[in-house]
């Protein structure tokens, strides 16, 4: 009697587990500035800059642009053309635009390449970005440096309450790495005015 109740507890927590992953598209919301970044890039005394392209850094998988899983089957996908690496150059141009600096035509152009991309979302969720910012001015590169974002947070074993945290995690990730590239001492000196 004992080994038929294990079996079904088991049975149910396996029907249980599967009921609650499920599968979905979470396609992020459209990049948005945000308060700190706007400040940081007003107070930072940057000449305006136009942005170039951002791709996928050519050493890595083209997957690492066009979805990345949340959990089991349920996937985060980019509103910007499928990319992230254009969801993020579309994130630093709105972050430029709020601030008042960018400029289609300057000869200060901010390009860049995506290099990480990743989510885990089983007991502490982790979040990480990265990708490589250069920064050309006058057809010389001015910046050449990769950096990297990272979350944390508390995760939850149904899937439904995970999976939502884990998307709204990874799409804050593109404004924290934005704030990194604008605290870069590096970055404001090849953009100073």
């Amino acid at each position: 009697m004992k080994n038929i109740i294990i079996k079904l507890s088991t049975s149910l927590l396996v029907a249980a587990s599967i009921l609650t992953t499920g599968c979905a598209q979470i396609a992020l919301n459209q990049p948005k500035a945000s308060i700190d970044n706007t400040q940081k890039a007003r107070s930072a005394n940057l000449a305006p800059a136009a942005v170039g392209k951002f791709v996928v850094d050519p050493t890595k998988s083209a997957d690492l642009d066009t979805s990345i899983s949340l959990r089991g089957s349920n996937k985060a996908i980019s509103p910007v053309n499928g990319s992230f690496a254009q969801y993020l150059q579309a994130t630093l141009t709105e972050e430029l635009k709020t601030a008042g600096l960018l400029d289609p035509n300057s000869g200060a152009v901010i390009s860049g390449f995506l290099t990480q991309s990743s989510v885990e979302s089983f007991g502490t969720g982790k979040g990480v970005l990265g990708a490589r910012f250069v920064v050309t001015r006058g057809g010389a590169t001015r910046f050449d440096k990769e950096l990297v974002a990272t979350s944390t947070w508390e995760t939850s074993f149904v899937a439904g309450i995970a999976v939502p945290a884990a998307a709204n995690e990874y799409e804050g990730l593109y404004r924290k790495l934005i704030g990194i590239l604008l605290d870069d001492a590096d970055f404001k000196k090849a953009l100073a005015r």
